[in-house]
């Protein structure tokens, strides 16, 4: 008596008026029991969804206390502070290396005695390939969607920043930190008199070109742009620390890799897998998902030179390992929309990760709502998931605990890749209708999760 209270699943779905597709799946986490399912065998986009399975292959492959390591290396002889031979900087992919974290290194370079360097100052680029942009169908501006590489810094972004000065504006490029934030040269800005595009990108050159907008600029501010020569930009901010830490370097030579004979003298360790994977589910960052999602491919015995490359063999390994028929990444992050999962296929793999695995203890928690949009406080049930939002796609994926101790593993696929298709590019950043759709597709995952929860508690 009381499911037939509830209306027919089709019905709930068809009053959130959602154009294009929804595809769901919801099973018992503990037995696999699929319960109630819409459309769950039409791959859609994943979005940021990806990431947890990004999450569960990295963990698999590399272990939840894997580091990234950060070197200083030589093959000449150090005495009385002096290094007669060449000074290495080893990248290792670190996603979270900040200008920070570079001057750690070479604050721990002068505290071995360090203080001249007779060589050449050369970076060593083969931990990781390197990747010119994570989705080239993004606009060159986008700060979510920059380079991939063996070097990482300030999730390879440069931080530009505006004022007025009299009838002009005082514009400055800099690898901003906490503690310092150096101006770089390897990144350029030039404030053109148009109106649009707000900006251009060059990449030509010696150097990352941009202009942007004079009519843009307003009273001053700043933003994260991407950039393009991560290896160079990390090269160019270590050398600067490194004098202001009184140790000269030549200008940065790039190599692929350091002497098999060279001995380390400093290495920064990152955090443990684990509290990096916590770190992206919860903020999405898609340069993490991307390094993770390479070294966790390479430590299977493959080395990719391309994303897609990458992502097929996440594929494989979600089929093999998850019980997924169909899944097809391009990338780790879930920013190229040809990505293609299968609610059915996520919720299944949620379920093989297990209802108290570590991907469920990773997951952020997800507040459920009330009619004006804000948080319920102590509402019944207890949510844990991923997101995922690209123009006029909107995903949700994880767990829900029911007030009976019950867990849930559900998958909310919403996508209308026809309008998405539709949109032009200066439409990209703000499309139309975008935020309405976004706002419906919301409210249908929350109803779902209400409803499943209500049925099978």
């Amino acid at each position: 008596m009381f499911r037939r209270a509830i209306q027919p699943l089709a019905q709930t779905i068809a009053d959130a008026n959602l154009p294009g597709r929804v595809g769901c799946a919801v099973a018992d986490a503990a037995t696999g029991e699929i319960l109630e399912v819409y459309q769950a065998l039409y791959p859609l986009p994943p979005a940021s969804v990806a990431k947890a399975i990004t999450t569960a292959y990295a963990l698999d492959r590399l272990g939840p206390g894997y580091r990234f390591r950060t070197a200083l290396v030589s093959d000449g002889t150090l005495a009385d502070g002096r290094l007669e031979g060449d000074l290495w900087l080893v990248g290792g992919g670190d996603p979270l290396m900040d200008t920070d974290t570079l001057d750690d290194i070479a604050r721990a370079l002068v505290d071995i005695g360090l203080t001249q360097v007779t060589g050449s100052f050369r970076v060593a680029t083969d931990a990781l390939p390197f990747i010119d942009q994570i989705d080239p169908a993004q606009l060159p501006h986008s700060g979510y969607n920059p380079s991939v590489s063996a070097l990482n810094l300030n999730f390879n972004r440069v931080f530009f920043e505006w004022e007025p000065s009299g009838t002009d504006y005082t514009i400055r490029m800099d690898a901003r930190g906490e503690r310092l934030s150096p101006s770089v040269t390897v990144s350029r800005m030039t404030v053109e008199d148009r109106d649009y595009p707000v900006y251009t990108f060059d990449s030509d050159g010696p150097r990352d070109e941009w202009t942007v907008a004079r009519a843009a600029l307003g009273d001053g501010g700043g933003r994260w742009l991407p950039v393009r020569r991560p290896s160079d930009y990390a090269a160019e901010v270590f050398r600067l620390i490194a004098r202001e830490r009184g140790i000269a370097l030549g200008t940065p030579v790039l190599s692929e890799s350091a002497p098999a004979t060279a001995r380390v003298l400093v290495e920064h360790a990152s955090p443990p897998l684990d509290e990096i994977l916590r770190g992206m589910m919860r903020w999405s960052t898609n340069l993490t998902a991307e390094v993770v999602g390479l070294t966790a491919t390479q430590a299977g015995g493959v080395r990719p030179t391309t994303l897609a490359e990458s992502g097929a063999e996440m594929s494989a390994w979600m089929r093999e390992r998850l019980g997924a028929r169909q899944a097809r990444f391009i990338d780790h992050s879930g920013l190229g929309v040809g990505s293609r999962i299968r609610p059915h296929d996520m919720t299944s793999a949620l379920v093989a990760a297990g209802p108290n695995g570590m991907l469920r203890g990773l997951m952020r928690d997800i507040a459920m709502l009330d009619a004006n949009g804000a948080p319920i406080v102590n509402h019944p049930l207890q949510v844990v998931a991923k997101t995922g939002t690209l123009n006029f796609v909107s995903t949700l994926a994880g767990y829900v605990q029911t007030p009976s101790d019950r867990t849930l593993a559900f998958s909310i696929f919403c996508a209308d890749l026809d309008r998405r298709d539709q949109l032009s590019r200066d439409e990209m950043e703000r499309p139309p209708g975008g935020r309405s759709y976004n706002r419906r597709a919301k409210r249908l995952q929350q109803a779902l999760i209400e409803r499943w929860a209500a049925m099978f508690r």
